[in-house]
């Protein structure tokens, strides 16, 4: 049985910027999805510990007000996300997570920010998944379609309905869906074992990201740096 009619824990966080080296998670969600159905999750609220801008409230609705009153501390937050999403990846299970080079490095800076333990640290080896990122997929199976990219535009694409985009359980149960969506149009992605669709997504992320750093450069910004490190980006990727 291919990959996508078995468990998926989608995974998203809603944040205070859009920067992972510097914002702070305030909600999370992760979400167990198998043959298309909710079967299970988990969701928090932090308490980031500094305000949240009114451009990332005007994105994910969460107001200071609200993470003051019933936010959890962040380092309990962080610990427990991590804790979590390394228990589904010992028993075989992918993460999926759109866009994961931001969920997962943004992860990965909080873990350092309240000295926890890494990913890496915590699984006891040095690659961390497998994950699937439709984002990542369907940028490379789908290359010249054009359009937006956004979780939205692919939902709408695959016919995967979002319920509320920017909050964190519908955000994280679309991802899994549209990797579900994107496996059954494309049949060359459904017959991967995950370690193979997780290892050609490093490469199809690279091979965007160098082309879109050269795209920069070619219409004039010539110090133009794109990152072509996935899962996590750049220092990240590295275990410590």
């Amino acid at each position: 049985m291919s990959w996508h009619r078995e468990l998926l824990i989608g995974f998203d966080l809603e944040t205070t910027g859009t920067d992972p080296d510097e914002a702070r998670i305030v909600t999370a969600a992760i979400v167990e999805v198998r043959s298309g159905e909710v079967v299970g999750g988990r969701e928090w609220l932090a308490n980031p510990g500094v305000p949240i801008p009114q451009d990332a409230v005007a994105v994910h609705g969460i107001t200071n007000a609200r993470v003051m009153a019933e936010g959890r501390p962040a380092r309990e937050v962080v610990d427990e996300i991590a804790d979590t999403l390394v228990a589904h990846w010992r028993t075989g299970t992918p993460i999926v997570a759109y866009n994961a080079a931001f969920d997962l490095s943004m992860l990965a800076a909080e873990l350092r920010r309240h000295a926890l333990p890494s990913l890496h640290e915590r699984l006891g080896q040095v690659e961390v998944g497998p994950v699937i990122d439709p984002y990542t997929i369907d940028r490379s199976v789908d290359r010249y379609r054009p359009g937006k990219r956004t979780l939205e535009a692919v939902c709408g694409h695959y016919g995967v309905v979002l319920d509320r985009a920017h909050e964190a359980h519908s955000d994280a149960l679309a991802a899994a869906l549209v990797a579900c969506a994107v496996a059954e149009r494309h049949a060359q992605i459904a017959g991967l074992d995950l370690w193979e669709l997780h290892h050609k997504q490093v490469g199809w992320y690279a091979e965007w990201a160098a082309n879109f750093q050269s795209w920069l450069r070619r219409k004039g910004t010539q110090d133009a740096v794109v990152d072509g490190t996935w899962p996590m980006r750049g220092a990240q990727a590295i275990a410590r």
